[in-house]
């Protein structure tokens, strides 16, 4: 059974090509035409510190897709999620699945679109690059887990985690992958905050002029969690409850963690930092509009991450720079 990729970048490429390898049938879709056709002429390849590889693989444009498919893992930015889901319902067999391997809060949407019962969560957070049409950069492992969005450990939920682990053997299923989900928005916040300057995840993270404004980033966030009533997951070091319990100790050792596991990483920036000083194009900020919809509805402030939201808009529109003046008008602000 043919397993479809919508979305053959970072995460999408990363994953399909270890699938292909492992033996499974891919089929990839994306809309940057050069991708597709280095893709079908050549292959396509991985390389960085994990592993160097070129598989034979099969792409096609959403224009020229046919057939239904059973599964569909959609791995497209963020802002994408909403023309995607559109473009791939058509193709989406009657109880077949949509599994988001994004980053955001994605499956609220899609479980709009396509009702619950039809999506998959999922959460990443292992670093790769879409470096050139046929190449992603794999930097280095992380976390991956799956889950149903209901929190049952289903038959089919139990399959999907055993053809990721064709990619990485750790994957994980869950019974709460909305806490993994807002943990990865917490520690996004911080990931957005580092690409207003040029400093490395790493560096940004071990920078202890601006601790505290990281520290704050990611407590807001966790904060209007807490208020919904989630409980926040941490992964690869980063540890909710000592953010949420203003544990000073525990906190600092949890970004020395993350700082540490950064390091181990080929992809030293992150993607946000990339679409803004290489590719000089919108970011995935977008994926923080459900979260400013549900502060409003409970009545939650989020002032410094509407600030940080509002400084990558300027940065995106050619109105502001990346540089750490924006942390220090940030922390002259919030300190």
């Amino acid at each position: 059974m043919t397993t479809l990729i919508w979305g053959a970048g970072a995460i999408g490429g990363t994953l399909g090509a270890y699938l292909i390898r492992a033996g499974h049938d891919i089929l990839f879709v994306d809309i940057v035409d050069d991708h597709v056709d280095a893709i079908n002429e050549s292959g396509l390849t991985i390389t960085g510190p994990v592993d160097e590889f070129t598989v034979p693989a099969s792409a096609r444009s959403p224009a020229a897709l046919t057939g239904e498919y059973q599964t569909i893992l959609l791995c497209t930015k963020s802002q994408h999620t909403q023309t995607a889901a559109e473009s791939l319902a058509p193709f989406l067999a009657d109880d077949g699945v949509v599994v988001s391997v994004q980053n955001g809060l994605n499956e609220l949407l899609l479980r709009d679109i396509f009702g619950a019962e039809r999506v998959i969560g999922c959460f990443v957070n292992f670093s790769a690059d879409y470096h050139a049409p046929g190449e992603i950069l794999f930097g280095g492992r992380g976390a991956v887990v799956l889950g149903e969005l209901d929190g049952v450990i289903s038959p089919r939920l139990q399959h999907l985690a055993a053809l990721f682990r064709d990619f990485d053997k750790n994957t994980l299923t869950t019974n709460n992958i909305w806490g993994y989900l807002w943990g990865k928005e917490a520690y996004g916040a911080m990931l957005f905050v580092s690409a207003l300057t040029h400093q490395s995840i790493a560096e940004a993270l071990a920078d202890g002029r601006y601790r505290q404004l990281y520290i704050r980033a990611a407590r807001e966030i966790l904060g209007l969690a807490d208020k919904l009533g989630i409980e926040a997951y941490g992964f690869n070091g980063f540890e909710p409850a000592a953010f949420l319990a203003d544990d000073g100790d525990g906190i600092n050792q949890s970004l020395d963690t993350l700082t540490a596991f950064n390091k181990l990483s080929a992809k030293t920036h992150s993607g946000i930092w990339r679409d803004l000083a290489i590719r000089k194009r919108k970011t995935e900020v977008i994926m923080y509009e459900p979260l400013l919809a549900q502060a409003k509805t409970v009545g939650f402030a989020l002032p410094l991450t509407r600030r940080w939201i509002d400084m990558i808009h300027e940065i995106e529109d050619g109105a502001r720079e990346q540089s750490l003046s924006n942390l220090d008008e940030l922390n002259a602000e919030f300190a």
